[in-house]
């Protein structure tokens, strides 16, 4: 914060997926402002692979059919990553997934290990959960049980895309302090990985410390 202003922290338009997050502390941009730099790096509907959606997204493809509580829209989930504050490497991915499945309050020890044996077994690719994204999906679907936050898998997207962050988490219940609080210890505990890294202003640091160093040893 410079002369009591707060830095935008919005990643620039066209921001490859892989480097594309919007901050927990960022609280001023609205959900639209924040989807507009996602848009050219988004993955439609038709790309994800049809394992995924039927487990994660079956109200898109299959109406009336849900395998495990918690699934949403692409477009809601999209919103849910920004209302978390994560990105879309591995373990924002788990982290989203897991906090919308847990918030639901419906979400069975058996279901929870179901899906980690479906991301990890018969995902493709880069779709694929490691053991670390499982245990970081595992602590996400714990936090959303125990957050006082609405069901995510029931709010009305629509209706937050004009508000601010800040708004947009007040609507919906979502406790920032609740999840800066796990956020320190994900990022301490996976601080090899940059999406952990990054979820923290002292990761942040550090991670530019990195590349600061990484050009001048180049």
């Amino acid at each position: 914060m410079e002369n009591g202003i707060k830095k935008n922290l919005l990643p620039a338009n066209g921001t490859h997926w892989k480097k594309w997050y919007v901050p927990l502390e960022e609280e001023n941009a609205t959900i639209r402002e924040c989807l507009a730099t996602q848009a050219p790096v988004a993955a439609g509907s038709a790309d994800i692979p049809l394992i995924v959606r039927l487990i994660e997204n079956p109200k898109f493809d299959i109406p009336g059919i849900n395998l495990f509580n918690g699934a949403v829209s692409l477009e809601d989930h999209d919103v849910i990553h920004l209302l978390l504050g994560r990105g879309m490497l591995p373990k924002d991915e788990a982290f989203v997934i897991g906090f919308t499945m847990g918030s639901s309050n419906r979400m069975s020890t058996a279901e929870k290990k179901m899906y980690a044996f479906a991301a990890k077994y018969l995902y493709p690719g880069p779709y694929k959960f490691s053991d670390d994204d499982i245990a970081v999906f595992k602590k996400a679907a714990h936090l959303g049980y125990v957050s006082d936050c609405q069901p995510l898998d029931t709010i009305n997207c629509a209706e937050l895309m004009d508000l601010s962050l800040k708004e947009a988490r007040q609507r919906v219940g979502i406790e920032p302090d609740l999840l800066a609080a796990y956020y320190q210890i994900e990022s301490q505990r996976f601080s090899q990985f940059e999406e952990c890294l990054r979820i923290t202003p002292q990761g942040r640091e550090k991670l530019e410390a990195q590349i600061n160093a990484e050009k001048l040893a180049g």
